[in-house]
């Protein structure tokens, strides 16, 4: 394919971001993600041998469906991630990567996400690996990270004291700012929307460079800072925790997401959660929206709102 359109609505989108990143970064396939309500009706050029992906979870969201219409009627093969057998987005697809996460009771999407991203995780490798720019033993690491996924996310919910604790303290803030850089941006886009769809607060995801661009003036006190920057080490977490260091700065208050050798971070932030380490840094996101949501869930709780079944929202958006 000359170009890989992944399309999706919501918390699908996010996944459709992450996927856009690894996809681009490991398989060096050139791709585009973007919302489906704003895809369809701009005017995309789309080619025969481009190719589609699109995520779902229900397989009936409307704006999705009518993106795979569009991107079918200029010819090109389109591949659906969804998590609903035989619904009408896979039948009207090519090919169909079920995530198998089974029934989501609640209205905000959880665990279909960690399988949206687990799906693109392992595309992203067999893409890599077909093209030759991921070797055999980075495969293999790739692989025994992503089947070590689900021992680590158990050691997060271990903790969930821990979240409900600051969740508890930080429930009443005027507002919630979600920092996170590359592939941890969609996750800091994640994080906010969970957070106003149960918990009905304000809340932001930015990605960590764009700090000063704006977002900054609403920093103080009474403003959380959730920083996802689980990195470590290298430029780009350097270029993170200098952001975050203006937070500081400007007296607002910080919690973040942070590896264990990360001391300077851990000392710096208001609190902390150190996330379990991964070897290959494409899986880090799939852990890190693990205390994100239990956090939504735990303010939630403490505000009192109806969390699996929120206000105005339904679990498959059947119309645009």
């Amino acid at each position: 394919a000359s170009l890989v359109h992944i399309v999706a609505c919501g918390t699908a989108a996010h996944a459709g971001f992450y996927g856009q990143q690894i996809i681009e970064s490991v398989a060096k396939v050139a791709c585009r993600a973007e919302l489906a309500s704003e895809f369809r009706y701009r005017n995309p050029v789309l080619r025969s041998n481009d190719l589609g992906i699109v995520v779902s979870q229900s397989g009936e969201t409307a704006d999705t469906l009518a993106a795979v219409k569009l991107m079918k009627s200029a010819g090109m093969k389109v591949i659906a991630i969804c998590n609903v057998r035989d619904s009408s987005i896979p039948r009207e697809c090519d090919a169909v990567m079920y995530t198998n996460a089974g029934i989501e009771m609640g209205v905000a999407s959880t665990k279909a996400f960690t399988t949206q991203m687990s799906l693109f995780a392992v595309l992203a490798a067999a893409l890599g690996v077909h093209r030759k720019t991921l070797s055999k033993e980075q495969e293999k690491e790739w692989v025994d990270d992503l089947l070590k996924v689900p021992e680590k996310i158990r050691l997060i919910l271990d903790h969930s004291d821990k979240v409900k604790a600051i969740a508890d303290r930080y429930a009443k803030k005027k507002g919630f700012l979600f920092l996170g850089r590359g592939i941890y941006y969609p996750i800091a886009l994640e994080g906010a929307l969970k957070l106003k769809e149960i918990a009905y607060v304000h809340a932001e995801g930015y990605p960590s460079g764009e700090l000063k661009h704006g977002p900054i003036a609403m920093v103080e006190p009474d403003m959380v800072v959730l920083a996802i920057a689980p990195e470590g080490d290298g430029l780009l977490h350097e270029k993170s925790v200098s952001n975050i260091e203006e937070v500081k700065a400007r007296k607002g208050t910080l919690f973040s997401l942070v590896s264990s050798s990360d001391q300077h971070l851990q000392e710096i932030s208001d609190t902390h959660l150190v996330l379990p380490s991964v070897v290959t840094e494409e899986v880090g996101p799939l852990l890190s929206v693990i205390p994100l949501q239990l956090f939504s869930y735990y303010v939630a709780d403490a505000l009192g709102t109806e969390i699996d079944q929120p206000r105005n929202l339904a679990k498959s958006v059947t119309v645009e």
